[in-house]
């Protein structure tokens, strides 16, 4: 079955990029302005890099990528918050909640 086998190539280049200061900074900027800021670490993908889900208090998130699992760990800790594996912990209701809530009512958001 070697039709299905892709060979990476010498100076292949990842369709993802890394985090940048952007990415740190939105993270960051988060934070500030939310109570109740959980973070969530999305492990590394085929598809894209290591990245870090914030969750409100009230299930507002947001994603960007980080430096990896323990780049998460290092800016969850400098920020004073707590930091999960979304592999063990699995997403919180309060973020499908919110979810559900802005598929209802889009103008609100």
């Amino acid at each position: 079955m070697a039709l299905f086998r892709r060979r990476k190539q010498a100076g292949a280049v990842s369709r993802d990029r890394a985090a940048d200061r952007a990415d740190l900074d939105h993270l960051e900027n988060f934070v500030r302005t939310r109570r109740g800021v959980e973070a969530y670490i999305e492990p590394r993908t085929t598809v894209t890099e290591t990245t870090v889900m914030l969750i409100a208090g009230d299930g507002e998130w947001t994603r960007r990528r980080i430096d990896g699992p323990e780049g998460a760990r290092r800016f969850a800790h400098r920020l004073a918050i707590p930091v999960y594996d979304v592999r063990l912990m699995g997403y919180p209701q309060r973020m499908r909640d919110f979810n559900e809530r802005r598929k209802r009512r889009p103008e609100l958001y």
